[in-house]
């Protein structure tokens, strides 16, 4: 992993990605509510009317913003960190510095946005009169789990994508996937059997359930469910890591 004292270039490579992602943007931050806003909206009107999923007894307004936050920080930070390297390509090829560091910070830059959801649905639940439940405080460790599930993914698709660009169409639409089988906007506990198991096996499915049980005391995460959710994103840190570092001395060559 990064040695310790790489922490100011990553800081620096954040700070970066957030400026040149809201640059000339005349909402600014105030994209990190409208898109919230209006798939809220649109899975209101068009899913849970439809009596397709319930959200038991929180209003589902709050229960799919909750399964939101942690789903948009994470695919959002798989989506561009799968692009960090190619889009950092005349940085590379001119440069010697922690390659790791482009990935790490293309997801730390999604940091702020989350803040932002956050404090979205602290307001919203204000509205519906919800109140945050006492495992609120075990927060940080579902956002840490999302973290290092995104870092697994991006780490392959990061260093994939310098040798095969096939890599930069494939990442979006694995991700529009991904968000169905993860049960962001419908609960886990509906399914049973075959189903339920592979639904149980997305790692990002202990970190979406997870966040919405600490904040909301919602039905709890499948404690098997978390249990593959950690060595998943284990595997895919460990092995992504592995494979990144043998494929970074190319990188300035092939980019």
């Amino acid at each position: 992993m990064l040695k310790w004292h790489a922490r100011d270039l990553v800081a620096i490579l954040t700070r970066r990605d957030v400026a040149v992602r809201y640059k000339q943007a005349a909402f600014g931050f105030g994209w990190a509510v409208v898109q919230p806003l209006v798939l809220v909206a649109v899975f209101a009107l068009f899913v849970h009317r439809s009596g397709l999923v319930s959200s038991g007894r929180i209003p589902y307004p709050v229960f799919v913003l909750s399964g939101l936050v942690p789903w948009t920080f994470l695919s959002s930070g798989v989506l561009t960190g799968s692009e960090s390297l190619v889009g950092s390509s005349s940085l590379i090829s001119k440069v010697y510095f922690p390659r790791l560091a482009l990935p790490v910070a293309a997801l730390l830059s999604w940091v702020p946005d989350l803040l932002v959801g956050l404090g979205l649905l602290g307001v919203l639940m204000a509205v519906e009169g919800e109140v945050p439940a006492a495992t609120a405080v075990l927060l940080p460790a579902f956002v840490v789990l999302a973290f290092l599930v995104a870092l697994g993914a991006t780490l392959w698709a990061s260093a994939l994508n310098v040798a095969y660009r096939d890599v930069r169409y494939a990442v979006p639409f694995a991700i529009q996937f991904w968000l169905f089988a993860t049960p962001a906007v419908y609960s886990a506990h509906r399914f049973s059997g075959l189903v339920a198991a592979l639904v149980s096996a997305n790692p990002a499915t202990s970190a979406v359930d997870g966040f919405r049980w600490a904040l909301l005391g919602a039905a709890p995460p499948s404690w098997t469910a978390v249990g593959v959710s950690l060595g998943v994103p284990g595997a895919l840190v460990a092995s992504g890591l592995r494979y990144f570092r043998r494929t970074e001395r190319y990188f300035a060559d092939v980019v």
